[in-house]
């Protein structure tokens, strides 16, 4: 069999794009919010980007010459185990999408991107629970995210905002979605179909949570279709094909790496389209919570592991 070639610079491009896409998307939820409410928003904008991976899926099937060689037993145990996975990481995603979007009502894009950036760290550490080693590196983002979360968050009277509190809980439901990606993908699930199947989950539940609970007004979906569009096409269906088409020339933590910088581009956009600002406290918050995000990525080899 022909090793495939990796081309680390058109990977890095690649996922680079995505994280821009990533980033700018915290712009667009937020001045979504002038038009919807969080559940009508999420609800539209990640059914929208589950309807357009659908095509997806079809296409990357065809093209990939593994599925045609698949015998029918096979097709039928992948899409059994693709299914199953989207259905979970889907009732994940609507919680975690949830808060996250609750969050970012009530907090700045930059702030609620580097809070969000803390899955990245969360995942080794709940890693335990699927039976993962957590590494000294790891503990020591925890406690390096800790801190920056006190100095991004924690005001004089030591209150946390519930807009941050939101978005620590939507953070700790990301990180849970990742690692069940991992653990149907390693069973051999289809990771576009999963992601469709995913999304279509997320978006069916929301969808009559929000004529439950919120007053959706078909004038304001329609005012804020860019937002709904940019989120459900461009940061969701799109961002997500590139991340898997620029993983194939990075390894591992190097991508890790490159995705982990959506945070950064949250705060410049924030920044830049909103006119935001962070005072040096909250600066240095988010640089600690960088630092912890890049810290958790670095591979550490121990005596006696393997992998």
């Amino acid at each position: 069999m022909e090793l495939i070639r990796k081309k680390p610079l058109r990977g890095t491009v690649i996922l680079l794009i995505a994280t821009i896409a990533w980033g700018f998307s915290y712009v667009m939820q937020s001045k979504a919010m002038d038009y919807l409410e969080p559940l009508t928003y999420n609800g539209i904008r990640i059914l929208v980007g589950g309807i357009a991976l659908i095509p997806v899926v079809f296409l990357f099937r065809k093209l990939d010459p593994a599925y045609r060689k698949m015998d029918p037993e096979s097709t039928q145990k992948m899409n059994r185990i693709t299914f199953c996975g989207g259905i979970v990481c889907g009732i994940c995603l609507c919680g975690a999408a949830s808060l996250q979007q609750y969050g970012i009502s009530m907090s700045s894009a930059g702030k609620s991107g580097f809070i969000t950036a803390l899955y990245i760290v969360m995942v080794p550490i709940f890693g335990i629970l699927f039976r993962r080693r957590v590494t000294w590196v790891a503990a020591l983002g925890v406690l390096l995210a800790a801190i920056g979360f006190y100095f991004l968050s924690v005001k004089e009277r030591f209150e946390i905002e519930t807009g941050d509190f939101l978005l620590l809980a939507g953070a700790f439901l990301f990180s849970f979605q990742i690692l069940f990606i991992d653990h149907f993908l390693e069973k051999g699930a289809e990771p576009v179909m999963m992601c469709c199947v995913e999304f279509l989950t997320a978006g069916i539940i929301l969808i009559p949570v929000m004529f439950l609970t919120e007053h959706p007004v078909w004038q304001n979906i329609w005012d804020a279709k860019e937002t709904i569009l940019y989120a459900g096409l461009v940061s969701g269906a799109f961002g997500y094909c590139l991340q898997m088409i620029g993983q194939r020339d990075l390894e591992p933590t190097a991508a890790s790496l490159l995705m982990s910088l959506e945070s950064v581009f949250a705060a410049l956009f924030g920044w830049l389209v909103l006119n935001e600002h962070l005072s040096l406290k909250e600066l240095l918050g988010c640089a600690l919570v960088f630092a912890a995000v890049i810290l958790a990525q670095i591979p550490v080899r121990e005596k006696g592991m393997h992998s």
